[in-house]
């Protein structure tokens, strides 16, 4: 889930400007690349001109980080994405490593308590995070992978000089499936990154509350809907007929609570509850049958969507 509100026209040069600027190092990279061409001499005065650059807006940061003063200013300076990676470049950044970690988990716990879970922060020392997950899950294996690229973004994105994450066993709670410490974070304890590419996708955040509507993503067909100020995202597959969702609607069940609403499937019929991980809701829908949801958050500013990369036990 990301943070889906609209502040106006300006809204879209903001999203291109983000587009644009999340680039920008792998044109560098590319520039420096064609210059080798020219031999090794071109390539160093090249690579000598980038660290000027980057020196000169560097000193410039920390003088104008010291001349704010405003703590209040500071902050939203340090909330801005581009502002804030500028700043952890040049080490500037006014919150040390464990606020970063603990504010990046703030930002997905929505999201994981749509999943049924929730983390904690046990410790951040020598480079590594340790956390500890709690909760049931609501849904599936999916909804471990999808956990697992939420975390780890959010707090790579957030601290990226972090070495390691590492999670610590809960014990569980009787009579609940506890998500199993060892379904999450696989690839972040075996020292490798979430199998999975992010998507801009600002689109979604256009959805009025109680509307469905479909994208597409890397030729992925994707069904997305707002419940409230809340979005979420799932692949147009219905997890009891296998048929595309196109058409779905949202409706609630007759004397059930504001908020929990269901998605029904045009074809079959079958009703999936998209506030908690898309989970059967239909008498005797076993935990087979449910939605395969996709992580949606906002990074550097940009609502985004996570499409799996390589095969992790989830169907795509």
């Amino acid at each position: 889930m990301g943070e889906s509100g609209s502040d106006g026209p300006g809204d879209s040069e903001d999203f291109e400007g983000d587009a644009q600027w999340r680039t920008a190092g792998d044109r560098i990279q590319t520039l420096l690349d064609v210059s080798a061409a020219g031999g090794p001499v071109a390539r160093e005065r090249a690579e000598q001109l980038v660290r000027e650059v980057v020196d000169l807006y560097g000193a410039g940061l920390d003088r104008i980080m010291r001349l704010v003063g405003d703590p209040v200013l500071v902050d939203r300076l340090a909330a801005d994405h581009l502002v804030a990676s500028l700043l952890l470049v040049h080490s500037l950044h006014p919150h040390d490593l464990h606020r970063r970690v603990s504010d990046a988990l703030d930002t997905v716990r929505p999201y994981l308590g749509s999943h049924g879970g929730d983390v904690a922060l046990l410790d951040v020392a020598d480079g590594v995070v340790r956390l500890q997950f709690a909760g049931t899950c609501k849904s599936c294996p999916s909804s471990a992978v999808t956990l697992e690229l939420t975390v780890e973004d959010a707090v790579r994105a957030a601290a990226p000089e972090i070495t390691s994450i590492e999670v610590v066993t809960a014990e569980p709670a009787s009579g609940s499936a506890v998500i199993p410490p060892d379904a999450l974070m696989t690839h972040v304890r075996s020292n490798g990154n979430a199998t999975a590419d992010w998507h801009p996708i600002p689109d979604i955040a256009e959805l009025a509350p109680g509307e469905v509507g479909g994208f597409v993503v890397e030729d992925l067909p994707l069904l997305a809907c707002r419940v409230g100020d809340e979005l979420f995202a799932y692949r147009d597959r219905c997890g009891s007929c296998d048929g595309s969702l196109a058409g779905a609607v949202l409706h609630r069940k007759m004397g059930a609570a504001i908020g929990e609403a269901m998605l029904r499937c045009p074809r079959c019929h079958a009703h999936f509850d998209v506030v908690h991980a898309g989970a059967g809701m239909d008498d005797g829908a076993g935990s087979d049958v449910h939605l395969d949801p996709m992580p949606l958050l906002e990074r550097d500013g940009v609502l985004s969507v996570a499409v799996l990369a390589s095969p992790t036990g989830v169907r795509r």
